[in-house]
């Protein structure tokens, strides 16, 4: 089925404790719907600059992603710098140059109103509720945010959260929005904000799934070497979304196995700097991953 995501893509620059990289490939967006490519077909909304190299469009492109909804206009692209310690779940923002991203306000393509599971990335809740009432008649809708909004224009998150189905966001994000510290707490909370269904990422530690009736945990797959967790929660998203759309049928077993798949694409992106380990993966890979991770917390019952 059809998978719209609308958010960022743009250039980071990233220093963690194992090497360096300047005005690499990254973005919401882009990690997203890189991740989400590997299951479904992904149309991405999402704003660049002149400045933008070609080539990063025809690798986009490579993976099939539908690419209307990409608008280059004049100036230069958002531009994001950030640096990791050793404690690897955090970034210190360094600097943010919003640029042509600014003055975002898509209109969708024709082609993109039918989509039938929507994810809003992390832009302003205004924009994610703009963005959605262009969609005719979603299936699913998932978002994520951050504490910017959550600081800033909570009232309207809030309001965006009303025709949310699935949200998904950060451990740290999860109790600021609640203003509960204890997360099962926190979930039940959020969920009367509207959310269905409520996906904590707690890096390291993993991820939590929270529905009225029922909660998942799922481990962080352990890695020998971990190089830039840049777009972690982007491409935990984009498999979490990826995988639910090729199911098409939306239940608690396909949102569990969707963590993982979600977790499964997370681990993998982490091993490299920018969008480098995802970008020749196999199904063969992917698959191995994820029964890795079913491995992770297999036991028999006696």
């Amino acid at each position: 089925m059809s998978l719209l995501v609308v958010g960022s893509v743009a250039f980071d620059s990233v220093k963690t404790p194992f090497g360096q990289v300047d005005e690499v490939l990254g973005g919401s967006a882009t990690y997203f719907s890189t991740a989400a490519s590997y299951f479904t077909d992904v149309s991405l909304v999402a704003v660049i600059g002149e400045d933008f190299p070609e080539t990063h469009v025809e690798f986009l492109s490579s993976r099939g992603i539908d690419l209307e909804g990409l608008s280059r206009v004049p100036g230069r692209t958002f531009r994001w710098r950030g640096e990791y310690s050793y404690q690897l779940n955090e970034a210190k923002t360094l600097e943010t140059q919003l640029n042509v991203f600014q003055e975002f306000s898509p209109t969708l393509p024709a082609s993109y109103q039918d989509a039938e599971f929507v994810f809003l990335a992390n832009i302003d809740p205004d924009l994610q509720r703009d963005v959605l009432s262009q969609v005719k008649s979603p299936k699913l809708v998932a978002c994520d945010t951050m504490n910017f909004w959550i600081e800033g224009k909570r009232d309207a998150l809030i309001e965006t959260l009303k025709a949310v189905d699935i949200l998904i966001i950060n451990d740290g994000e999860a109790r600021e929005l609640a203003q509960e510290v204890n997360l099962v707490k926190v979930a039940k909370k959020i969920i009367t904000l509207g959310p269905k269904t409520l996906v904590i990422k707690q890096g390291e530690y993993g991820a939590l799934m929270f529905t009225q009736h029922s909660i998942f945990a799922a481990p962080a797959y352990p890695l020998e070497e971990v190089f830039d967790p840049t777009g972690a929660g982007d491409s935990f998203a984009g498999g979490f979304m990826g995988y639910l759309s090729k199911c098409g049928a939306v239940n608690d077993t396909n949102i569990r196995q969707a963590v993982i798949y979600g977790s499964t694409m997370a681990s993998i992106n982490v091993q490299a700097f920018s969008l480098d380990q995802m970008r020749n993966l196999t199904q063969k890979d992917i698959e191995n991953r994820y029964q890795a991770f079913k491995a992770l917390t297999f036991f028999d019952h006696y």
